[in-house]
């Protein structure tokens, strides 16, 4: 009974529930002699099962994380938080909005490594979107100081909208109070275009990844090949990673 609740259950929540509507129109349309449709819904149908499976998920996140991994012996002279989202609106301990899932687990991660060096920080991350509450970065400061760093070791970058910007308003704040040996802290997965625009904006930096959702030395099964929106969702970060890494390889060649 567990086995089959594990196996229906996938394909009555999204996305398989729509991944099934899709085959079977494709299908329908197929018998009824309209092949180039139904065989392109079809092909659109399997493109997104295939994105909602552990392995090409796994498949392309690794192709991202793979490339950087802990510093046994970071050293810098302040830490850069790249901010990662938030949810704004909800009721929290000591005040209004919380980080996204990926930027609590930069949080932490930026908290043990202050405690471990005990460098300053830099915080960068703007409104998410015009109606936001507040910005990423003020949001992230109110944890930060909640989990033990003093306000006093962390600056504030709330105007960056993007990477690009991160980057920019974040290298002229180094250059401001006198830093030349940043840790960039970040997502593993978003490491790497990170560094690029840091690198475009003249700033370079010691990569330090957070928050790996890749996993490594898995054994796959039939049930790993199951649509999931877990999956689905680590597809389309990296594909979003990738598209982006694109576009500075084109406007920064």
């Amino acid at each position: 009974m567990f086995a089959l609740k594990k196996t229906i259950t996938p394909f009555v929540l999204p996305p398989g529930i729509f991944i099934l509507a899709i085959i079977f129109i494709s299908l329908v349309m197929i018998y009824r002699k309209r092949w180039k449709l139904g065989l392109a819904n079809l092909m659109v149908g399997m493109m997104l099962w295939a994105l909602s499976t552990v392995p090409m998920a796994n498949f392309l996140i690794h192709g991202l994380e793979s490339e950087y991994s802990l510093p046994p012996n970071p050293s810098g002279d302040v830490i850069i938080l790249l901010g990662g989202g938030m949810i704004q609106g909800v009721p929290d301990l000591t005040g209004t909005s919380v980080p996204s899932p990926s930027m609590m687990s930069r949080i932490v991660t930026a908290v043990r490594l202050f405690q471990r060096l005990g460098l300053p920080l830099i915080v960068t991350g703007g409104r998410v979107n015009d109606d936001a509450d507040s910005a990423v970065a003020t949001v992230a400061k109110r944890f930060l100081m909640d989990l033990g760093v003093p306000e006093k070791l962390i600056t504030v970058e709330d105007r960056a909208r993007d990477t690009a910007q991160n980057a920019r308003l974040t290298a002229a704040i180094c250059r401001q109070q006198g830093f030349s040996k940043p840790i960039l802290l970040t997502a593993a997965y978003h490491l790497k275009r990170a560094r690029m625009a840091f690198d475009a904006a003249g700033m370079r930096v010691t990569p330090f990844p957070a928050h790996f959702i890749g996993s490594r030395n898995i054994s796959y099964t039939w049930r790993h090949l199951l649509p999931r929106a877990g999956s689905l969702c680590t597809s389309t970060d990296a594909l979003h990673e990738y598209l982006g890494i694109l576009y500075y390889r084109m406007v920064e060649p």
